[in-house]
């Protein structure tokens, strides 16, 4: 249980903490990440528990270094802006969709956040719409489904759940 916190809390977690979530006693608790702070060493696994800041932190071991500073670099790659975030959602609700019709639904400008998205993979182009000028027609790829952690397009919320009409 108290990996598990360990490895889901942000900040060190303190003995006090612990206690707050589990209801177990510090020395308990300090008793467990000392048997864990062993396994990790003695498993030689690529984590360790650190003791900073009057708590202690799950982390990597410095010698993985290289490829954790490889996967954190291509994670900020995907960061999303909040008018990117805005285009996504407009697009996933209303797919397959050209820009016009984000435009109109967003009231500014799109093409540049377009591109961005096209460039990172969450949407792709998936035709063109029977309309003058034949638009290019949006929608969201698996990409897109993945990074949110989506199984489908219709695991989307309904709109009406997240109080939206």
């Amino acid at each position: 249980m108290i990996e598990c916190l360990l490895l889901v809390y942000n900040n060190p977690l303190t003995l006090d903490k612990i206690k707050e979530i589990t209801g177990l006693e510090k020395r308990r608790s300090r008793s467990i990440i000392n048997e864990l702070i062993s396994k990790y060493e003695d498993d030689d696994r690529p984590f360790r528990i650190y003791e900073i800041a009057g708590g202690y932190k799950l982390g990597t071991k410095p010698q993985y270094s290289v490829w954790v500073k490889k996967i954190l670099e291509n994670k900020k790659k995907h960061q999303i802006s909040k008018a990117a975030l805005e285009t996504l959602a407009i697009i996933a609700y209303n797919q397959p969709v050209t820009r016009l019709e984000i435009e109109k639904i967003r009231g500014v400008s799109c093409s540049g956040v377009l591109f961005n998205l096209l460039k990172h993979k969450f949407v792709k182009i998936s035709g063109r719409k029977k309309a003058p000028g034949n638009p290019l027609l949006y929608k969201v790829t698996d990409f897109f489904l993945m990074h949110f952690g989506l199984k489908k397009i219709n695991d989307l919320p309904k709109l009406s759940e997240i109080g939206i009409k």
